[in-house]
């Protein structure tokens, strides 16, 4: 496995595969890999010839109050991992590769995507996630990127990028990767204190509860959204973001569901630690 630092020479990488008419399968990560992590990879390495992963903690899509210096790494870890998996390339630049002097450029999705669920609560997050994306793929030149579809909105703020601007990469969602008692895997995880663990799977559990409610008639968000608020407000130091039911494709609300209506939540534990998840309803 090539550990590549520099974007001149990922580059020059991707147009040597691109020449030999390899496919180049990319997988944007901000590292501290898990199970989830190497699902993606694993993916990519069906869909492409060679499989790169980015590494880089995007300091532009968190907020003045949010945590990317506590935002847990471990680089040999991370690197271990991914040869593990047969990554073929690890590109792991530095913020000042990415952003060097007079950068002034950003990519800004409309606000029908993301001025609402996690762009109402963190302002800017998505023109950071959009704009780094948008330089990753002109970078590493893949021919499909593979995101999870845990960050549900991120994936249909990329989608919606990639087919604006023409960037002519494929966009593949793979499913959520669970802990055995039905926690969806994150990073900030690791932020969880032993006693917030049970707290945590109040999102899991919430998704649960309104498949329950809704397969039993009720299909008003009006009401199943006061439901789960309680649902979650009954576990210790949560308090909830946002409680959406939204269509899967436009991420409009919605006031009845049906089988296209997607439940996105997002919980802070203990006051520090935001986790999201989201799946159908029905």
């Amino acid at each position: 496995m090539q550990i590549i630092r520099h974007p001149a020479e990922m580059t020059a990488w991707a147009k040597e595969q691109a020449k030999a008419g390899h496919r180049i399968g990319l997988v944007p990560t901000m590292g501290f890999f898990h199970e989830g992590h190497l699902s993606l990879m694993r993916r990519a390495g069906q869909l492409a010839d060679f499989v790169a992963v980015s590494l880089f903690v995007n300091p532009t899509q968190f907020g003045p109050q949010e945590d990317l210096a506590a935002y847990p790494r471990n680089f040999e870890r991370d690197c271990a991992m991914v040869e593990a998996a047969g990554v073929s390339v690890l590109f792991a630049p530095i913020a000042a590769e990415m952003y060097p002097a007079g950068f002034s450029t950003t990519v800004a999705v409309g606000a029908e995507l993301t001025g609402q669920l996690c762009g109402a609560s963190r302002p800017g997050h998505f023109a950071g996630v959009a704009t780094v994306v948008c330089k990753l793929f002109n970078i590493v030149q893949p021919d499909v990127a593979v995101f999870g579809q845990k960050d549900f909105q991120q994936l249909a703020v990329i989608r919606r990028m990639t087919a604006d601007l023409n960037l002519g990469v494929e966009i593949v969602a793979h499913p959520i990767v669970r802990e055995a008692d039905g926690l969806a895997m994150s990073s900030r995880n690791t932020y969880l204190l032993p006693q917030q663990r049970e707290s945590a799977l109040s999102l899991s559990r919430a998704l649960a509860l309104a498949r329950t409610i809704a397969a039993e008639g009720e299909r008003s968000t009006e009401r199943l959204t006061t439901v789960l608020r309680d649902f979650i407000h009954s576990f210790p130091e949560t308090e909830v973001d946002y409680i959406s039911f939204v269509h899967q494709d436009t991420l409009q609300q919605v006031a009845e569901i049906d089988e296209k209506t997607v439940i996105a939540l997002a919980v802070k534990i203990g006051g520090r630690v935001r986790l999201i998840d989201n799946g159908l309803v029905l």
